[in-house]
């Protein structure tokens, strides 16, 4: 700050940086643009001669911590070297991959039984592009291997596991191998997961995708999303400039957010997975549940499967209560400790209707057949004590 300059210029002027030793927590670097020191300098960075930050856009020092620590839990104990990039939520996450990768005439294979968000893009957003998603049973192998054999123009193997809300899963090492035969892409929807639970890249997927609103950031006070690719030049150079230009690029702010979260994530997966554990062994002797769906029971059609690919079960379970409707609605509404919210993956207990929230806009026949029913509740399972948990489900439960 120049002694001559007026009192309006030192208001508006910054002082020069006053940091003098390494701060210990991540800063919020929240600015839209960094300084140049000469013309030269500008011209060399926008050239790509030399690395830095230019525009937040573009790059931003807070949300590409968050984006390489997120990269590197992905890869965590491997000998991969993935490139992580924050994006403004999980749907943008979905969507800047598949502009990224894909054209018009180019084709998804994936299946039936998604997160009702990424069915609607696909089908609201994509295929009017040209991009068409074809939908089959991805659990079935050969039925994949046929489809990826007779069907010219799939690029992109699109695969959620497990799958919201039913606990489906599906190999991903022995769709990752088809895929590659084949010369398309896999990419991974790990949300519910998150790399402590289960590693995509290293079972031979080519991207993982986040909704870091979840259980990364596990806390429910931010809006963000997650892309990390095991071949950092194809994200530098396709994932990164689909990011760039359509601006969905993460905030400063919800990057802080959720490495905050990231502190907590093994502690917080560890309780979330006993307390599932727990609620689900509940529900399987209560008279009005028909059905319980947790990978982690042995009655779950997935179970072994999940047992491969995961390091324990997580805290997603869907329940089915023979009343139908009626019943889960006089349930749900009886709940004094649990939460209904349309989320998931919060430190405390949410409730869920999918049939008429996550997946009211799925064709009802296609929904019917996934399973996802009318008597269907979703549970994400929180980090409380154990015995409120299962104290509110059973007051909810009785006399249905």
């Amino acid at each position: 700050m120049s002694e001559n300059m007026g009192f309006g210029s030192a208001c508006v002027h910054e002082l020069p940086e006053m940091r003098t030793t390494r701060p210990h927590e991540l800063p919020i670097y929240a600015t839209s643009s960094f300084v140049f020191d000469s013309l030269q300098h500008g011209i060399d960075m926008f050239a790509g001669k030399e690395p830095g930050h230019t525009y937040s856009r573009y790059g931003n020092p807070t949300v590409d911590a968050v984006a390489e620590k997120i990269a590197r839990l992905e890869c965590f104990g491997t000998e991969l070297k993935a490139l992580g990039l924050f994006t403004s939520s999980g749907m943008a996450a979905i969507h800047t991959l598949a502009l990224g990768l894909l054209k018009s005439g180019d084709k998804i294979l994936t299946q039936a039984n998604l997160y009702g968000g990424t069915t609607e893009l696909f089908q609201k957003i994509l295929a009017p592009l040209g991009i068409e998603a074809i939908y089959t049973d991805l659990s079935n192998i050969e039925n994949a291997a046929q489809y990826l054999a007779a069907e010219t123009g799939i690029r992109l193997l699109y695969l959620e596991t497990p799958a919201n809300p039913t606990m489906a899963c599906v190999d991903i090492a022995a769709l990752s191998a088809l895929a590659r035969q084949r010369g398309c892409y896999t990419a991974v929807d790990n949300t519910f997961c998150t790399p402590y639970l289960q590693q995509p890249l290293a079972l031979g997927a080519d991207f993982v995708v986040h909704s870091t609103t979840k259980f990364l950031n596990g806390h429910g006070n931010s809006i963000s999303g997650a892309i990390v690719g095991a071949d950092p030049a194809l994200m530098r150079e396709r994932i990164w400039t689909s990011l760039k230009i359509t601006g969905t690029n993460g905030s400063p702010w919800d990057a802080w957010v959720v490495n905050n979260g990231l502190k907590t994530l093994e502690l917080r997966m560890d309780r979330h997975c006993s307390n599932a554990m727990a609620v689900a062994r509940f529900l399987e002797q209560q008279p009005a549940v028909s059905r319980v769906n947790y990978n982690g029971l042995p009655s779950h059609p997935h179970h072994e499967l999940a047992k491969r690919q995961m390091r324990n079960f997580g805290a997603m379970l869907s329940f089915e209560l023979s009343g139908g409707l009626q019943a889960a609605i006089k349930m749900v509404d009886r709940l004094r400790f649990c939460t209904m919210a349309p989320t998931l993956g919060d430190v405390d207990t949410l409730v869920l209707h999918p049939a008429t929230m996550s997946h009211r806009n799925i064709d009802p026949a296609l929904r019917q057949a996934q399973g996802i029913t009318d008597g269907l509740i979703r549970l994400s399972v929180g980090i409380e004590t154990e015995k409120d948990i299962l104290d509110d489900l059973e007051q909810a439960l009785e006399r249905l």
